[in-house]
């Protein structure tokens, strides 16, 4: 599997695109606000001669979302979240404007994605881990083959995710982390929601928000 990423929108959002083989591709966390975000997304499908197969958030906070329904009105694919979040995500068009985005078109996922039950693609499976704690309906997934998490915003390169939005708590998150991310093998790369990619290894050893 390849993970190709894209940072978007005020909030240096990283939006991924997961491909195989088969050409077929998963959009994670859309952060593609403007035509522009927009555009550059496409073309890079277009270009890699990639079929967008599947929509999925890791979470519904409003910088991971505001490309989804480009991307549903683009490709008519279904669109996962975890239903724990979908009171997140329905609460994005109330605050968007406040925060500078009057412009963001809300989408409704048409399925929920189950911890447990792997999501598939192409020749691709990839196991759904619940890490709430930065958002209530938070998911990673993780691809054992090539040793890849994407995992939101939950852990970040000697960070974490932030807990004081609605639904967030710093107990869960750090329970979260070391059950569903600190249990993966040393060279396990995590590609976080913001800022660069970062190992399981390098953040036990050295993190310190989980000293």
């Amino acid at each position: 599997m390849t993970v190709s990423g894209f940072t978007f929108n005020a909030f240096s959002e990283n939006t991924y695109l997961l491909h195989d083989a088969t050409s077929q591709c998963v959009v994670v966390d859309p952060g593609c606000y403007d035509r522009a975000e927009q555009a550059a997304l496409q073309a890079f499908i277009t270009d890699h001669q990639l079929q967008v197969v599947l929509l999925l958030n890791t979470h519904c906070h409003i910088d991971h979302v505001f490309g989804n329904q480009f991307v549903l009105d683009t490709y008519k694919v279904p669109f996962l979240i975890h239903e724990a979040d979908l009171a997140t995500l329905r609460a994005v068009p109330a605050y968007a404007p406040s925060y500078g985005f009057p412009h963001y078109t809300p989408a409704e996922p048409t399925g929920f994605l189950t911890p447990g039950t792997p999501v598939r693609f192409g020749d691709t499976e990839l196991e759904v881990r619940f890490a709430p704690g930065h958002a209530p309906g938070h998911v990673v997934f993780y691809h054992a083959p090539t040793k890849v998490v994407i995992g939101g915003d939950v852990l970040f390169q000697q960070s974490i995710g932030r807990t004081d939005l609605p639904g967030g708590d710093h107990a869960t998150l750090i329970e979260s982390i070391r059950t569903q991310l600190l249990t993966l093998p040393d060279d396990v790369t995590v590609y976080p929601g913001h800022g660069p990619a970062t190992n399981i290894g390098a953040e036990r050893r050295s993190n310190p928000f989980l000293r």
